[in-house]
C-alpha cells in the first residue's frame, strides 16, 4: 500500500506539472499573437494631389503630398515613393494623364513615364477612337459644351417638305472642344470643332452622318438616363393645324333632385 500511495503521488505531480507547462506556453502564445502587427491595419506613405493636378500638367513637387494610408486599401498602381514621381536635374518629368482633384491618389496609370509626350490619346478608353465634329454656335449648345461632358448627337437632313431629324448617337463623351482639352476648364466658348469618344462603329455611323447631312449636340444631365432607341421625325410630324396641347371637353351640368336634396351631376 505504501509503494502504491507513493507511485500515486508521484503521477498527480507529474500532470499538474504538465498541465502548468501547458497553460504557461498557451499564454505566452496568446500574448505573441495579440503584441504582433496585423498587416491589414499597417499604414504606409502614399502620395497624393496637394492641389488640382490639370490634364497634361509637368509633376512637380510643390503640387504632392505625403500622407499615412492602410495598406489593405492600397489601390494597385498607387505611388508611395516621391522619387519616383520627380525628375533628375535635367531630365524631362512625367505628366499628368488624367486631369486630379485635390487629394486624390497618384496612380501610375494616370502618369506618364518621364519624357513622354501627352496627348489626347490617353485620356482614350478600351478599344474607342477620337473623332472631330464640325459645329459652331447654334449646333454645340451655344458653346456651353465642355470636356468631360456627355452628350447625344442628332442628324438633321433633307430640304422643304423632305426635312427629317433623327438622334444617330446617344451619351457620347466630349474629349475636347477645339485644342482644349482640359476637364477642369469649364468656361463656354465658341467652337469650331468638337472632339468625340466613340468606337469604331460609332465612327463610321459619324463619319456617313457628317456628309449626309447638319449635326447638333444635345447637351445630357449628370443623371443616369436610360436610353432608349429613338424614331426619326419628319417636317410633317410637327406641321399640326394646332399646337400640342392636350385639348379641354366642355362639360354641361345638371341638377338632379333626389328626395329634399339636389345633386349636381357632370354629362360630357
Amino acid at each position: 500500500m505504501g509503494i502504491r500511495s507513493i507511485l500515486v503521488a508521484v503521477l498527480g505531480v507529474a500532470v499538474a506539472g504538465g498541465s502548468a507547462y501547458v497553460a504557461r506556453e498557451t499564454m505566452n502564445a496568446s500574448r505573441a499573437t495579440a503584441s504582433a502587427p496585423d498587416p491589414a491595419a499597417e499604414l504606409v506613405s502614399v502620395v497624393v494631389a496637394g492641389r488640382d493636378i490639370p490634364f497634361g500638367q509637368p509633376i512637380q513637387a510643390q503640387m504632392l503630398q505625403i500622407l499615412a494610408w492602410p495598406r489593405s486599401a492600397l489601390p494597385p498602381g498607387a505611388m508611395t515613393d516621391i522619387n519616383q514621381l520627380l525628375p533628375q536635374p535635367g531630365m524631362p518629368p512625367r505628366r499628368a494623364t488624367r486631369a486630379m482633384a485635390q487629394g486624390e491618389l497618384l496612380l501610375a496609370s494616370k502618369l506618364s513615364d518621364f519624357g513622354e509626350k501627352v496627348t489626347i490619346v490617353q485620356t482614350l478608353g478600351e478599344n474607342t477612337r477620337a473623332m472631330a465634329i464640325k459645329v459652331d454656335a447654334t449646333t454645340a449648345v451655344g458653346g456651353f459644351v465642355t470636356p468631360g461632358d456627355s452628350v447625344d448627337i442628332l442628324m438633321t437632313q433633307g430640304d422643304g417638305q423632305t426635312l427629317r431629324a433623327i438622334t444617330i448617337l446617344q451619351n457620347i463623351r466630349i474629349l475636347g472642344v477645339d485644342q482644349q482639352a482640359d476637364e477642369q476648364n469649364d468656361t463656354p466658348g465658341i467652337a469650331k470643332t468638337v472632339t468625340v469618344e466613340v468606337t469604331p462603329e460609332q465612327g463610321q455611323t459619324l463619319a456617313l452622318a457628317q456628309k449626309a447631312g447638319t449635326l447638333s449636340l444635345s447637351l445630357r444631365t449628370l443623371d443616369k438616363a436610360v436610353d432608349q432607341p429613338m424614331d426619326s421625325i419628319k417636317l410633317s410630324d410637327i406641321m399640326r393645324d394646332k399646337s400640342p396641347v392636350t385639348e379641354t371637353v366642355a362639360k354641361t351640368t345638371i341638377r338632379v333632385r333626389k328626395a329634399n336634396a339636389v345633386e349636381t351631376v357632370e354629362v360630357e
